[in-house]
């Protein structure tokens, strides 16, 4: 599926791969990834424009330039480099690791790591600086530890060591099949061990990696300015090119209001910008240049508190996905430019996902009402909302425009005069990113829905959303509180699956079961889109996980 499968004694190294794909509603072609060689535009000749400063336009900006959240993945993909790179098909391609070895028992890896690259401070990125960055991500040392590396890798990592200068091992306790896609993803691009010293506050305002831009001022509200590395050396081989980046510079803007966003497009004030609203859609497929990536892990969905009444009992929570016709809401709001997900347990760009379940729980109010009905929730009160035992059936859905699209809002809206048909007091909780990330209407009594994605290559994003608690310590990540020991079980098996048909099977034996418990229930893709201007060339988006925008290779048209 995602590691290419082989014995023990192969070694792994870049293979000849690009798809160039077309996405649905009405896409312009996609950019997609060159073939790990050299530039393709170097082997034909064609002279590239160099110079000039990119000035894109994006959503939301982070409280810290790196982190868990996907606007930071977004902007570390500009200045750090990964251990390994993930290609939009699916394979684990070099990076700062020329090649490995994976060892009889899948417990041992050994990276080679190439030779001659520094850090933007000088510090040499060699076996031992990478190693240091994998122990920090899973110590207890906050300025160190990764809330995306330590929910994936901590039950099963032993150690991370240097055997030689230009040689990693990684050594774990319990096979881990999707580890080189972890290692794959931009939020654990590797940092500088001397510049983490300076302490976390320090690092949020100004990381240091090996990437191909360097950060060179963070204007807060405003801004964030990178400045080319005229160093760099280490591109992956999925990349267009390698050496230093084509231009001198990106002046990455915070536009959260997107019709001022896409506006800057048209006059000319930026030369990309990121989320095309969905108003705007068609005009920009006639004017600009699209991408387009749907990320994998799982979809935008409703996420339904089954600890406690009335989620608890899984007749209320297929009432509820009855109740609603959530693919005409969603393709009312986005005005048909953003596909409705009916799969809430995974991503339809996930090689495990069944497209079965993206037709479930298609609207039906009549079953809603007989499985309310079978519930005992029988009785209504005046306003028509169902009460049972004196309480009334309340839901309060609780949401941020961290994970919702402005344009999401009045699809929620819609939902909520929905389900009051089938007696549903549906009350609607937004929430502001700063409150939200600080646990504002998350308590395990401030919400019965919430409304929330995580970001993953494929199914492996089970382990963060489905791990039981333990040891008294919930499991923040899961927020339906839903806790199967079989499910548990099944997912931890095609985890230490080195087969890519028998993990895929147990995968979706998981799916499946997700789908018929109703813990969540399909709400959207989860998608990123740039449009670019017209002389903009050759910007694309990372298919590791969450389709960060890459200028590496970007240049200006030689007619500018």
């Amino acid at each position: 599926m995602l590691l290419p499968t082989a014995r023990p004694t192969r070694r792994f190294t870049g293979q000849s791969s690009h798809l160039a794909r077309k996405m649905a509603v009405t896409l312009a072609v996609l950019s997609g990834l060159s073939q790990w060689a050299p530039s393709v535009r170097a082997q034909e000749g064609v002279a590239v424009k160099r110079g000039g400063v990119i000035r894109y336009g994006h959503f939301q900006e982070p409280a810290c330039l790196f982190g868990g959240w996907v606007q930071q993945w977004y902007l570390q993909r500009q200045y750090s480099d990964n251990l390994v790179a993930r290609s939009d098909d699916g394979k684990i391609a070099p990076w700062l690791a020329e090649s490995w070895t994976i060892s009889d028992d899948k417990k041992v890896y050994t990276f080679e790591i190439k030779p001659n690259v520094k850090f933007t401070d000088g510090t040499a990125l060699d076996a031992q600086a990478i190693a240091d960055n994998i122990n920090g991500w899973l110590s207890n040392d906050p300025d160190l530890r990764n809330p995306t590396a330590a929910p994936y890798l901590s039950d099963s990592f032993e150690s991370a060591k240097a055997i030689a200068p230009q040689r990693l091992q990684v050594t774990l306790k319990t096979p881990f099949q999707p580890l080189l896609n972890v290692f794959a993803q931009s939020s654990q691009g590797i940092l500088s061990p001397s510049a983490l010293k300076r302490g976390l506050a320090v690092n949020c305002e100004n990381p240091v990696g090996s990437g191909p831009f360097i950060v060179d001022k963070w204007r807060h509200g405003r801004e964030v300015t990178f400045r080319r590395n005229p160093d760099y050396n280490s591109a992956p081989a999925t990349a267009k090119h390698q050496g230093p980046a084509h231009v001198d510079g990106i002046s990455w803007k915070f536009l959260p209001d997107q019709t001022v966003r896409y506006g800057s497009l048209i006059t000319g004030e930026t030369d990309a910008i990121y989320d095309i609203p969905a108003i705007a859609w068609k005009d920009a497929n006639s004017r600009f240049g699209i991408l387009r990536h749907i990320t994998g892990g799982t979809p935008l969905r409703l996420a339904l508190y089954a600890a406690r009444p009335p989620f608890d009992d899984v007749l209320v929570r297929k009432a509820f996905a009855y109740s609603t016709d959530r693919k005409a809401a969603v393709d009312t709001s986005f005005l048909g430019s953003l596909p409705f997900e009916g799969n809430g347990a995974l991503s339809q760009s996930s090689p495990e996902y069944l497209h079965e379940l993206g037709r479930a729980y298609t609207y039906d109010i009549r079953q809603a009402n007989q499985l309310l009905d079978r519930a005992g929730w029988t009785e209504r009160n005046r306003n028509g909302i169902r009460v049972k035992n004196g309480n009334s059936l309340t839901v309060r859905i609780s949401y941020s425009n961290a994970f919702l699209k402005p344009d999401g809002e009045q699809a929620l809206q819609v939902i909520q005069q929905q389900a009051r048909v089938a007696g549903f007091d549906v009350r609607l909780q937004p929430t502001n990113p700063a409150d939200f990330f600080a646990g504002r209407n998350l308590g395990p009594d401030d919400y019965e829905i919430v409304l929330l994605y995580w970001v993953a290559p494929g199914a492996e994003i089970f382990r963060i959303s489905w791990k039981p608690d333990q040891n008294g310590e919930p499991n923040r990540f899961n927020p339906s509180r839903f806790q199967d020991s079989a499910l548990w079980e099944v997912i931890q098996r095609a985890e230490q699956d080195f087969s890519s048909a028998e993990r895929a099977g147990l995968y979706q034996q998981a799916e499946w079961k997700i789908v018929d418990e109703a813990p969540v229930i399909g709400f959207t893709v989860l998608d990123v889109t740039l449009a670019t201007s017209p002389n903009l060339k050759d910007v694309w988006l990372d298919h590791g996980s969450v389709g960060e925008p890459v200028f590496y290779d970007a240049h200006f048209d030689e007619r500018k």
